[in-house]
């Protein structure tokens, strides 16, 4: 059993359909048929969304998403329209809404790996492979791969859990020439974002995208490169054999898989709230990231 511990009833607004309750954003169509992404500040973790949400992590993702499409304009085109706040939208919506184009989304994570962790790592100890493409020996938990890899994963509902799966079975599902472009944009976007995060002493390990197509074009959409799509670690403290330092998620993982939380993951029951501690520390590594590789500070 996953999904929300407590599922939200979305804010009603004047000309604005509401269309779907994600793990962290609502989806409502304008009257021009346009897309209005609004990010909340709920915390996914484990296939759960939690009960507790982390102030700022909405407008955190928002905003950052804006600048790394900044920096990725020339490699790929996105779907942002307008960050105008739709007329009778609640002021909350200011920072964390964006106007977007309707794209035909492509139903596939795009997945880019520079580093070895995560499921990559449990199916590299199984097998020495990653989505079937074969590592070489001897990688451990953090090492950084010979090259990045494209390992897409299927999309699933709020609640279940994404699937990797193989090029060849990406292939099959969306065609040939659709797989080659989403491999070509997912590394090219993945290599020109690692060089700018080690510029500014992060390492970026992995990270997923979602493409639509408008028309017969690409398009990069949903957010992008931040700690909710990312797995960002302090270059100073990158040391492959272990578990590394980071500025997503896995603060709140760890807390929840403690003895502390006295949550047992594999059992039926939803998660516990979060401690203030817990939602401070999450909050301030979320911003963190951002002050980092923006190199402005967050107010």
């Amino acid at each position: 059993m996953s999904g929300f511990v407590e599922k939200p009833e979305p804010i009603e607004v004047p000309g604005l359909v509401h269309l779907h309750t994600g793990k962290v954003r609502e989806l409502y169509q304008n009257e021009a048929g346009d897309l209005v992404m609004v990010a909340s500040d709920r915390m996914s973790a484990y296939d759960w969304v939690l009960p507790t949400e982390i102030p700022d992590k909405g407008r955190v993702l928002t905003q950052l998403s804006l600048w790394w499409f900044d920096q990725l304009r020339d490699l790929a085109r996105n779907h942002v329209i307008s960050t105008e706040l739709p007329e009778g939208a609640p002021a909350d919506w200011a920072g964390r809404t964006l106007i977007c184009k309707s794209l035909k989304m492509v139903p596939v994570e795009c997945v880019a790996r520079g580093y070895l962790t995560g499921s990559g790592l449990a199916e590299y100890q199984e097998s020495r492979t990653v989505c079937g493409l074969a590592l070489p020996e001897g990688l451990v938990d953090g090492s950084e791969l010979p090259a990045p890899i494209f390992t897409p994963a299927t999309k699933a509902e709020v609640g279940e859990h994404d699937e990797n799966v193989s090029y060849e079975e990406v292939a099959r599902q969306v065609g040939a020439e659709t797989a080659a472009q989403l491999r070509q944009a997912t590394l090219a976007v993945y290599s020109r974002a690692r060089d700018i995060a080690r510029d500014r002493g992060i390492i970026l390990a992995d990270t997923k995208f979602e493409f639509g197509f408008d028309g017969d074009t690409l398009v990069l959409a949903d957010e992008v490169l931040t700690p909710d799509s990312s797995r960002f670690w302090p270059a100073d403290q990158w040391q492959p054999g272990r578990a590394q330092p980071s500025y997503d998620k896995q603060y709140v993982r760890d807390w929840l898989t403690s003895t502390e939380s006295g949550w047992d993951r594999r059992s039926e029951q939803p998660p516990p709230a979060l401690p203030e501690e817990v939602v401070a520390a999450t909050r301030q590594k979320y911003v963190e990231a951002y002050e980092r590789l923006t190199g402005t500070s967050w107010s």
